[in-house]
């Protein structure tokens, strides 16, 4: 794996930081009141970079919705806006948030690096670097904090992505392309604002 993979080429600030945090709050908010979505933010050039971006949503430290962008297709600032809306309406997974419980969610996001093919598993560092495991039509993904929150190691994280494809465990063995990248992962929490 190159370095590349293994540190943003530019870390946010924490002023950006904040700002995408702000904008996802407001952006779902917004969404879910039926109001006109925030404008994006200005004077912040790494903001307009084209970078994968997921949000992930909690309620009493329960998953409440986590959607992203994996690739960089648009600034990283439209697809926070754009991952919280969708993480708190249209995550599968769960009924749409209701304005209830605004106030009650904490966001996460993670600004994720350049996908790189994987040459070798014993490079994957857990906790450090996310997975996505592709077979034909199937493809999961996992960001890096995941294989920490459960304390997985690099075989069970690399089972674990194999399943969320929609592949068997073991999977990872033969026959599937695997991908590494890695996230600047930042809170509410971790920016002092819940």
């Amino acid at each position: 794996m190159s370095s590349r993979a293994d540190s943003l080429t530019g870390d946010l600030t924490t002023a950006e930081r904040v700002e995408l945090l702000r904008l996802a709050r407001s952006s779902l908010e917004s969404a879910v009141q039926g109001l006109k979505r925030p404008p994006g933010p200005t004077g912040m050039p790494s903001l307009e970079e084209h970078r994968g971006a997921f949000v992930t949503l909690t309620s009493g430290g329960e998953l409440r919705g986590c959607i992203g962008f994996i690739r960089g297709s648009k600034p990283v600032w439209q697809a926070v806006s754009q991952m919280a809306v969708q993480a708190g309406l249209h995550d599968p997974r769960f009924r749409p948030v209701s304005t209830d419980e605004l106030e009650s969610l904490r966001y996460e996001i993670s600004v994720l690096t350049p996908l790189e093919k994987v040459a070798d598993v014993s490079a994957i560092q857990v906790g450090r670097h996310g997975l996505m495991i592709v077979m034909g039509f199937h493809s999961g993904l996992l960001l890096p904090q995941v294989a920490s929150e459960y304390g997985w190691d690099r075989e069970t994280f690399l089972d674990q992505t194999c399943l969320k494809a929609g592949l068997s465990a073991g999977s990872w063995r033969q026959g599937v392309d695997i991908y590494s990248f890695s996230a600047q992962v930042f809170s509410e929490a971790s920016e002092g604002l819940r």
